[in-house]
């Protein structure tokens, strides 16, 4: 996956960032066991998912909080 820039995840829906924010826990959670096992060839992806899923989270919690105020 490649960088993805913050104003194309400002266009995606409430739901797609949900499911986006699903997929990229899933994947952490695959790339934890991966490592655990020593299966992991993609060391890189660790720091790439964590952005991303910090990205995403932090544009849903800007709506949350747009919406309460």
């Amino acid at each position: 996956m490649t960088k993805v820039e913050t104003s194309e995840v400002r266009k995606l829906s409430d739901e797609e960032i949900t499911k986006k924010v699903n997929e990229l826990r899933k994947e952490l959670f695959q790339l934890r066991f991966d490592l655990a096992t020593r299966q992991l060839s993609k060391t890189h992806r660790f720091k790439q998912a964590r952005v991303e899923l910090a990205q995403l989270l932090t544009i849903q919690n800007e709506r949350k909080s747009s919406k309460n105020d």
